[in-house]
């Protein structure tokens, strides 16, 4: 997981709803398509942006392909960000 991919895939609002109706549970690629008012091949664009990044992962199911989050990157992502702010508080040394 390359942190660059994550914030680049959060940084789109279509990918954060795509991301929120995924923490609902699993869902096809047709039901998330069908939540948006846009083409098919822009759904799947986001899909493949989210899944390079690692938040979401597909499996395929006879003719249908089921996207849910894999939380793993979520983990780390949030390991990175506590980390940060810890740093953070630390007092300074005087330069």
């Amino acid at each position: 997981m390359g942190l660059d991919l994550v914030f680049k895939a959060l940084s789109d609002p279509t990918r954060r709803q795509i991301l929120r109706m995924l923490s609902q549970g699993d869902l096809s690629a047709g039901e998330i398509a069908s939540a948006f008012a846009m083409a098919k091949p822009s759904v799947s664009h986001h899909l493949n942006v989210l899944k390079q990044a690692g938040l979401v992962q597909d499996e395929r199911r006879g003719q249908q392909i089921i996207y849910s989050l894999d939380t793993t990157v979520f983990q780390d992502v949030l390991a990175w960000i506590f980390e940060v702010a810890r740093r953070s508080d630390q007092p300074r040394r005087p330069g």
